[in-house]
């Protein structure tokens, strides 16, 4: 239908696409830089989209292909690109930043459990769908963590990219994507890359050299908090060690600003490990349910899966067709064995649950909210307790279902909807490690 972006090795079009009837972005290849070599980056662009995409805030990919005159293309979900201009034009809210912050960096984190650097996030790179949801786009130039050995740098965006990157003392790594990731969280704050001068100087070499030996002011609004440019200054500091050791670290320090400013937290969508690295034929043995028929059989299943006490109707059905075949010397014999067995189990869960109560009396342990209170204001849900008595370092673990966060202050917001029920559990973690969860505590919105 028309142009919508040119680059260096692709244009991109809106096409509409017959079947099913929508609008798509088709991004095709320059037929003036088709080589193997671009080819070979195009399809491994094309795998990691396709392979990343089931992800929120990840660009869709609906399909690759190659046209008739030998040009690689890609059929990707239409959105706009408005925030890459937005951010100089305007001053976005600091909350509605922090939000893309957790999202964007959300899908980062999803990329490096999967073994993937993106090497190339910008504001230009973040895209709104049609909903107003930031989606990470643009994998061009990423590169698995496993050929990162012996690569050389290749090219990136000089005002996002970390000053290691820039020395060529390092083709990419994780805390390289931390730096880049601040970068753009500081440029939508900002209105500019952290290292421009506005009225200043800033062509290339001018910017990789501010980059490469000195640090950014702190940003020139007074509505972003303190804390915020602290976070951000440690995650752009020269040296990696020094800053955050991961992205989801990062997002975690974006969410306890975000407490801090009283609004609900952005929640984390993180791929479990477990469900990220699992096989097709791993995804379908968690649909089945195995039935454990005798004490010499093997458990059949995943070590995390969880057994009803109550069989399904045609579990019942089949222990009904083998009671009816019995004797009736056998049933009493059975009857009495059952009763014995569990009588038994009684003695001996009583005798365990007084060894625990023991254990845990004579341990103190990790501290445990027991107090959990919670305050409904509108649609929002403010939940609080008390400090149990936590030590420095510790943090709270709070969860609503599906979505964790973390924080340390003793109150957790949340914006639902009327009629919702909310429920929250708090655990104490302390050095990695989890103390035992509260209560659930479950309120209903008004209507």
């Amino acid at each position: 239908m028309r142009v919508l972006g040119s680059g260096g090795f692709a244009d991109v079009f809106l096409y509409e696409q017959n079947m099913p009837r929508r609008q798509v972005a088709v991004k095709v290849l320059l037929s003036e830089v088709v080589n193997d070599q671009v080819r070979q980056m195009f399809q491994a662009e094309a795998n990691l989209m396709a392979q990343l995409s089931a992800h929120p805030s990840i660009l869709t990919v609906y399909q690759a292909s190659v046209s008739a005159d030998g040009r690689p293309y890609l059929v990707m979900e239409l959105c706009s690109p408005s925030l890459g201009a937005r951010y100089r034009a305007e001053r976005i809210p600091v909350t509605e930043v922090l939000r893309i912050a957790v999202r964007i960096g959300s899908a980062v984190e999803t990329a490096h459990r999967a073994g993937v650097l993106h090497r190339d996030i910008k504001p230009s790179n973040i895209l709104l769908t049609a909903y107003g949801h930031p989606v990470l786009s643009d994998f061009g130039i990423a590169a698995t963590l496993a050929e990162m050995e012996g690569q050389e740098s290749v090219g990136m965006s000089i005002p996002w990219s970390a000053p290691e990157v820039l020395l060529d003392e390092s083709p990419g790594s994780v805390r390289a994507e931390v730096w880049s990731l601040a970068a753009t969280v500081y440029s939508l704050l900002a209105g500019r890359s952290p290292f421009e001068i506005a009225g200043g100087s800033n062509a290339s070499s001018d910017l990789i050299s501010r980059i490469t030996r000195g640090k950014p002011q702190p940003i020139d609004r007074p509505d972003v908090p303190r804390s915020l440019d602290r976070l951000l200054m440690d995650a752009l500091s020269r040296k990696p060690d020094n800053r955050p050791a991961s992205v989801l670290d990062l997002i975690h320090g974006f969410q306890a600003i975000e407490t801090e400013l009283g609004v609900a937290q952005t929640p984390i969508e993180v791929a479990m490990d477990d469900w990220a690295h699992a096989t097709v034929s791993d995804l379908d043995d968690r649909t089945q349910i195995r039935v454990v028929t005798s004490p010499n059989s093997g458990a059949g299943g995943r070590r995390r899966r969880a057994h009803s006490s109550t069989p399904n109707p045609s579990d019942q059905g089949a222990l009904r067709t083998s009671a009816a075949a019995a004797t009736p010397a056998r049933r009493r014999f059975t009857a009495v064995t059952w009763a014995f067995v569990v009588s038994s189990v009684l003695v001996l869960a009583l005798a365990t649950t007084a060894v625990v109560v023991m254990v845990r009396a004579a341990s103190p342990g990790i501290p445990v909210v027991s107090d959990v209170a919670a305050d409904i204001t509108g649609t929002t849900v403010e939940f609080s307790w008390r400090d149990p008595g936590v030590r420095s370092g510790d943090v709270y673990s709070i969860s609503t279902g599906p979505q964790t966060s973390i924080q340390r202050s003793t109150d957790f917001l949340v914006d639902a909807e009327p009629g919702d029920r909310v429920c929250v559990t708090v655990t104490v973690n302390r050095d990695g490690k989890a103390g035992d969860a509260s209560g659930e505590k479950c309120v209903d919105v008004p209507e």
